[in-house]
């Protein structure tokens, strides 16, 4: 008789081993504890999640950028003096999916509580986004100790290289999705003055250099001071910087002040596209703000009336035309448009006198499953119950809306985090907008970080451009933001009112607007590329060592 070997499946320290996780490049669990404590960490430093009071700098959803920093030292405290690939791989991978997960947690509550997927593929969804995400940053660190040199400067600027890389990298790649960026933490600290000079991702390649420089001191004992010495004087003098609110060349004439109504509906969530409840809630509420605001413009979020103007009741969509077709006043209304034959849109339609059609934004930057399907997973939006799920793309640097001297620049949502986009309406600076305008509804993440997030988010565009935001939206922040990116005026979160009051518009170009403008976030790739091109061509010259044991 024959015996034949039964195949077996691979076992569990097999597979590992497959995949680079074997017991000589085994992370200890101290390792462990570190990296995700400091990916948690980089996660509440965007806008501190906890509701006590202040202590240590920490307000209830505030950024924390000293929090910043210490997580990404932690995290290069890790890798310096690590030798292998695989080893960093996995800690930059591991400190990434931390981060990614505390960063946007709060899908949770889209997907299950109101698309009505299942917790645990809900929870399977966030981690499994978060840890492909986090590819890029393991990658980073992995390449890092590939090719880190021996000295501190040098090494400290090559992991801000690959650090920076990362974080473009998510902004690139895959539709983009840069949410909780590490430079938002700074936009209350010292290097605030440089956002309009370098953005967000500037920041971010500073934060990172000033860690890893901080970290690598710290394992060197005969040089550890003088790298410290000469960051605290850096950051001093940076902190003196003007800010980049201050325009190129000379000084432009301030286009005045507008008075406006922004209203916040509150419209439950789990209502909102109900037509026995939210809607006609929406429709009457709004539709009465609408009809006796008293300012010279009026703002409604995202989607504030649900339906499309040709579904809306008789004679709805027509009276608040002729509202607004005489008179002084204008409106901003987020409204679905389009048709079944043509497609339909994410906008904004304005209302002003003079005007015979509407004007009309499109959203550009569609988010993935809430508002487009991306190719093969349809199947995972229809576990879902989520309406208006495939919208049209409008195009990059749309016209602004003129009114009283004003160009108003509307965004919806989530495109205030694409800094690089806004820009683009800079290119020319005669039409450049004065003051951009953000309609939202995050009503879908809950009464959650992820309202002061967005309002970090909107803070950073403001001093980047050293424009002001205002911001409508059905469940906060409705707030007036200055060219400086101080908040002046705002709603309370969960509350339905309108907030009345007075922006002043802004001219002239900061350094940023202008080469994001014409270059967009290749200057940044560049710089990344460079140094670590440089780094690789010597880390060439140099007897091999393999790095890719532990």
């Amino acid at each position: 008789m024959i015996h034949h070997k039964a195949a077996s499946l691979p076992t569990l320290p097999a597979l590992l081993e497959h995949i680079g996780y074997s017991p000589r490049n085994r992370l200890t669990p101290l390792q462990i504890a570190i990296v995700f404590m400091a990916g948690a960490g980089h996660a509440a430093s965007i806008a501190w999640p906890f509701p006590f009071g202040s202590v240590l700098g920490m307000a209830p959803g505030q950024p924390v950028g000293w929090l910043q920093v210490l997580a990404l030292l932690l995290l290069a405290g890790q890798l310096d003096g690590c030798r292998s690939f695989k080893r960093a791989a996995w800690l930059g991978g591991l400190f990434a999916t931390a981060m990614l997960c505390a960063t946007f947690w709060w899908l949770f509550i889209s997907m299950h509580t109101y698309g009505g997927l299942a917790a645990p593929l809900a929870l399977l969804a966030i981690v499994a986004l978060a840890a492909f995400l986090a590819l890029y940053y393991a990658a980073a660190c992995g390449l890092f100790v590939l090719l880190a040199p021996a000295n501190i400067a040098q090494r400290a600027l090559v992991f801000a290289a690959f650090w920076l890389l990362a974080e473009l990298a998510r902004v690139r790649f895959f539709t983009g999705f840069p949410w909780g960026v590490g430079g938002y933490a700074h936009v209350n600290g010292w290097a605030r003055p440089l956002a309009g000079w370098v953005g967000v991702h500037g920041l971010t390649f500073l934060a990172a250099l000033i860690a890893a420089a901080l970290a690598m001191s710290l394992r060197a004992p005969r040089t550890r001071w003088l790298p410290v010495l000469g960051l605290v004087v850096l950051s001093a003098a940076l902190a003196r910087l003007p800010s980049g609110a201050v325009s190129i060349g000379a000084p432009a004439p301030a286009p005045g002040t507008l008075s406006v109504t922004l209203l916040q509906g509150n419209i439950p969530q789990n209502e909102k596209f109900e037509s026995g409840t939210g809607v006609a809630t929406a429709l009457a509420w709004y539709g009465e703000q609408l009809r006796n605001a008293k300012t010279t413009l009026v703002v409604a979020p995202e989607t504030a009336l649900p339906l499309l103007p040709q579904q809306l009741p008789d004679g709805y969509w027509q009276a608040l035309q002729s509202r607004f077709a005489g008179g002084e006043q204008a409106a901003l209304i987020g409204v679905p448009l389009g048709s079944y034959d043509e497609g339909y849109t994410n906008s904004v339609a304005g209302l002003k006198p003079g005007q015979p059609e509407p004007y009309r934004y499109d959203k550009h930057h569609l988010v993935p499953f809430g508002e487009f399907i991306p190719t093969g997973f349809r199947w995972f939006t229809q576990l879902m119950h989520i309406p208006l799920g495939d919208f049209n793309r409008g195009a990059v640097g749309q016209a602004s809306f003129d009114w009283q001297g004003q160009r108003l620049a509307p965004n919806i949502c989530y495109e205030d985090l694409f800094g690089e986009e806004l820009g683009a309406r800079f290119a020319d600076a005669a039409l450049a907008p004065t003051i951009f305008v953000n309609v939202s509804n995050i009503g879908w993440f809950g009464n959650t970080i992820a309202i002061d997030q967005h309002l970090q988010i909107s803070r950073m565009r403001a001093i980047e451009f050293g424009r002001p935001m205002i911001r409508a939206t059905n469940t906060g922040p409705t707030v007036i933001i200055d060219h400086r990116g101080q908040v002046t005026q705002g709603v309370p979160r969960y509350t339905g009112g309108a907030l009345v009051g007075e922006v002043q518009g802004r001219s002239g170009t900061t350094p940023y607007a202008w080469w994001v403008s014409r270059y967009g976030l290749w200057p940044l790739w560049a710089l990344g590329l460079m140094v670590v091109a440089g780094s690789g061509f010597a880390a060439a010259r140099k007897p091999r060592v393999n790095v890719f044991a532990a």
